[in-house]
């Protein structure tokens, strides 16, 4: 697979405001076919457009499984439609816009946000209410639904999660005769210990289309029990957590722990770094030794820190499922929406998807948990993981420019240059933010 371009796709499919990195395509995934729907489907079927969630074979199963739906009643059958990353929120705004769009999808992770604000997204209380029914509800792993209720109900339901885990290569912590850091002053004892013998101690990077080093920002913060947000959504950049988190930040790129070309590298210089087994410790996506081609045990998922005040958090992206009020009827996309959620266990079972299952039940597939790497994030990271809305936990359309703005990108990019202090850099931060951040 190309790894550049799997990057750009991870990328999209969370934010799509202002996004630069999104114009990459994805040459893998263009033999999927794709692109807008000009027509409504025959006979009242319900439309569900799905986005390459991983390789062809992910969207010939996820096809397989919308196809072998069998309504019952009145409701309609469902037809399947892949929707390309490139373009993807312009693809779906001109098709709802015209009333050509789909009546369910998957898409960006705060997409559903986006649309509800513009009146197009159907609530999902009576598919909540149909999961709890069927015993589906209790399966949910804890406090992934949560972030997708409002006030007037649920915007979308989660079906998977992309998690920002941190990974270490044993070998070159057994050379440098360090331990795996478990706080900030380990992993900066561990970082200068790293650097010499020529690793480096904290993997990152923000060059074109690579947004790993702005998720490190967003992380620093919230494991030091900070965040961009306050608790109700109001911007929150300037906090005393913030502040500390960023002046580690710097500290570390100070002693060279983060690589001084990190600014510049790209999702493939950091692929790179790894698979040469020149990093040694970084936050990183899901699947990092499948990735980079290393299954032999030596890169593992390290344990989450603790901050300063003995905070531990990590960062999620919840990705969901998503209806439209353009549907030939309410009550069948409901009706297909909870079937596919019942049977997405096979894109699991069939190890055709990168991001963790929201249900319990599939984390403990054979499948899922023959891989320890996957059973230790489980366990260690899905409990404490925070999104973008942290220090609140309600997503909303604002966290699409926050992910796909270029605010972020800005601050991190000053941030691993090194030349600033942690208020300036933040205040700057904050400014950017505050013009494109609605109240």
């Amino acid at each position: 697979m190309n790894v550049q371009s799997e990057a750009s796709r991870n990328f999209s499919r969370r934010g799509f405001l202002g996004l630069t990195a999104a114009v990459a395509a994805v040459p893998l995934l263009a033999a999927c076919g794709g692109g807008s729907s000009s027509s409504s489907s025959a006979g009242g079927a319900i439309k569900f457009w799905d986005m390459p969630w991983g390789t062809p074979a992910y969207n010939d199963a996820a096809k397989k499984i919308a196809e072998s739906y069998v309504p019952t009643g009145s409701n309609g059958k469902a037809s399947y439609q892949i929707i390309q990353w490139n373009n993807f929120y312009q693809t779906f705004s001109s098709a709802i816009a015209s009333k050509t769009g789909p009546a369910v999808s998957t898409g960006g992770g705060f997409q559903a946000f986006q649309f509800e604000q513009q009146g197009q997204i159907a609530y999902a209380d009576k598919v909540i209410e149909a999961l709890k029914k069927n015993g589906q509800f209790d399966d949910f792993l804890p406090g992934v639904l949560e972030p997708f209720k409002t006030d007037k109900g649920y915007v979308a339901v989660p079906w998977q999660l992309d998690m920002r885990p941190l990974w270490y290569r044993k070998s070159l912590f057994d050379q440098a005769g360090v331990a795996v850091p478990t706080d900030w002053p380990s992993l900066l004892e561990a970082g200068k210990k790293l650097k010499s013998i020529g690793a480096v101690g904290f993997a990152t990077g923000s060059g074109a289309g690579n947004n790993i080093g702005n998720h490190l920002m967003i992380m620093m913060m919230i494991n030091n029990g900070g965040g961009v947000f306050t608790k109700d959504g109001q911007l929150d950049v300037m906090n005393d957590r913030n502040v500390e988190a960023i002046e580690f930040l710097l500290e570390l790129v100070s002693n060279g722990v983060v690589d001084p070309a990190a600014v510049s590298y790209t999702t493939d210089n950091l692929d790179a770094q790894w698979k040469s087994k020149k990093a040694a410790f970084g936050m990183y996506v899901l699947g990092l030794p499948q990735r980079v081609g290393d299954t032999s045990g030596d890169l593992l998922v390290a344990s989450p820190m603790a901050g300063p005040h003995g905070d531990k958090a990590a960062l999620v992206f919840p990705n969901n499922i998503m209806m439209y009020k353009n549907t030939p009827s309410q009550e069948s996309s409901e009706a297909f929406l909870t079937y596919y959620l019942g049977q997405v266990k096979e894109l699991w079972r069939q190890k055709l998807m990168n991001g963790l299952p929201v249900f319990k039940s599939i984390t403990e597939l054979p499948e899922f948990a023959g891989d320890p790497n996957n059973v230790k994030i489980v366990k260690e990271y899905q409990p404490i993981a925070k999104t973008f809305a942290a220090q609140g936990t309600s997503l909303n359309a604002n966290l699409a420019v926050l992910d796909g703005g270029q605010a972020l990108n800005q601050f991190t990019q000053t941030i691993l240059t090194g030349k600033t202090d942690a208020k300036t850099a933040l205040t700057a931060f904050k400014t950017g933010l505050e013009s494109v951040i609605k109240k």
